[in-house]
Parts: structure tokens; sequence; C-alpha cells
């Protein structure tokens, strides 16, 4: 099955993601430690390079992130992350038409990035730290809600399940009330699994077997798998040599209903997009 999502459009900020195929999001990481780009953009016009050229590959989302989710990564400061991430949401709202997603689980982040123009805030916390939905709710912004259980510096300490896809729903479930109750519209609602967050490879593998069961809620599913462990733990392979692999998941994440890839290869991705859709016989239009 592919692009069985029944809705159409997301609203972020003043663009609208048209879901007429799915949609690649780069990987901007402005941090030091990053799993597998760590602090090669850290520098604003470095980083506003590296956005430019994903968008020229094809992504129609930028996001970009200041705290490394990697497991074990350690705390920033909300100083530092500001500093991070709003001047290269700033420079590229300046010279890019593309959305920019917020990979944060910060407030102020929250706010002083839309003020800066992102559209998208791409939370791994799903707004449950301290702050964050009230933030969420008065930016006006589209929201991806992520399942994770603990904290990144903890969460793969033993993480359990009875029935991983089951848990993982009904997580999402309870932060989609949760969002609408305090007056986020579904419409702006984005899900992601978690893959690799409080989750061991057998719990990854039987999530992405069972990813189309998340399409009830009726909702875009974004799938980030993009050089992580569990593809090293099937395939033996480095970080640096992941690609395959990550092409694989992609193909098969289109195939069970992603919407959204987030991505740090968007060249190659975005062909495995469009080669899929002229398979399946959709048009691809301008948005």
């Amino acid at each position: 099955m592919f692009n069985p999502f029944p809705s159409t459009r997301l609203p972020c900020g003043n663009r609208v993601l048209v879901f007429d195929v799915p949609k690649v999001m780069g990987i901007l990481n402005v941090t030091p430690d990053s799993f597998s780009d760590g602090g090669r953009y850290t520098a604003v016009e470095s980083a506003l390079r590296h956005a430019e050229g994903m968008v020229a590959a094809g992504a129609a989302i930028i996001d970009v992130g200041g705290e490394s989710t990697r497991p074990g990564a350690p705390s920033v400061s909300e100083a530092e992350e500001l500093d991070r991430v709003i001047p290269v949401i700033e420079a590229i709202t300046r010279e890019l038409d593309v959305v920019i997603s917020m990979d944060t689980s910060t407030p102020a982040v929250m706010r002083e990035g839309a003020l800066a123009g992102a559209g998208l805030i791409n939370d791994v916390r799903s707004l449950r730290r301290p702050g964050a939905l009230e933030a969420a709710v008065a930016t006006d912004l589209a929201v991806c809600l992520m399942h994770m259980r603990g904290e990144p510096s903890t969460m793969q300490q033993a993480p359990a399940y009875d029935d991983v896809a089951g848990e993982v729903g009904a997580f999402l479930a309870e932060q989609i009330a949760r969002c609408e109750a305090a007056g986020i519209a579904r419409e702006r609602l984005v899900l992601d699994p978690g893959y690799g967050f409080a989750k061991t490879l057998a719990h990854n593998l039987e999530l992405f077997q069972r990813q189309s069961e998340l399409l009830g809620f009726g909702l875009p599913l974004l799938v980030g798998v993009s050089r992580k462990s569990m593809i090293g733990a099937v395939t033996g392979r480095p970080v640096a040599e992941r690609l395959a692999g990550g092409l694989a998941l992609a193909a098969l994440a289109l195939a069970k209903g992603a919407q959204i890839l987030r991505v740090h290869d968007v060249a190659e991705t975005v062909d495995v997009v469009k080669m899929i859709a002229a398979v399946e016989g959709f048009r691809q239009e301008q948005n």
C-alpha cells in the first residue's frame, strides 16, 4: 500500500505541506555530539550551505536540532540550544523556500523558533517538558509527537514491552488527546513511532513490521531510521556505511504508510520516493 493517508495537507506556519507524494525531511544537526554528523554544521554559514544542498536535492523540510538525542546524550542548557538553533533558522528563512522543523523539546526554542520562521515542532518528548505544550499552542505550528520512554540519557537501559506496537499506539493516542484538549487542532499533528528510542532491536523490527497499524489515527506518519543502530545491528555496518540499509527501510516505511522520511541522505531517499511514486502511478504535482 502506498500513500494511504486520507488527508493531503499539513499547515506549517506560513507554508503548507501537500502530500501528493511523501516528503523527505533533511537532518541538520547543529550540535557537536550527534551520532552521525556532530560538529560538522555548528557554524551558521556551514549549516546554511548544507541546508541549501538538501533543498536542492529535493528536501521539503529541514529539521534543525541543537540538542543531541542519541542514546546517552547529555542535556543542553536552554541558552546554549537557543544560541545554536535560532541563528540557523533565521538564516534558512532568509535564504530558502522550505518548511523548517525544530527538533526540540525546549519551550523557549519553540517560541523563538516560530518567530524566526519555523513551521513544525518535532519533539521527541511529545511536549512533556514543563511549558512545552503551552508553548506549542502559542506558536500555532504543526507538531510531531514521538514515542519515547524516559530520557535519551537512560532510554536504552533495558526497555521492555508486552506489546510494543500496541503500547506505542496507546501512548500516541494519549498524546493526541492531550494536544487536542489544549487547543492544538488535530490537522496540525504528525506521529512518529520513535524507532531507536527506548527500544531494542527486536522491538524496532516488530514495530516496523506493524507500522501500518498506526495509520488508524488518520494522521501522517514520520519515520526516522537513517543510519541508526538497528541497521548496524542487522548488517554489521558502521554508521558511515548504512546507506543501503537505510534506503531499504525507507522503501518499507513508504509501503507501510509513512508520509515523511527523516534522513541524512536526501538525494538518495528522494530517488526512492520518485521510483515508488512512478511505479504506483502517483502524479507529482507542484505544491
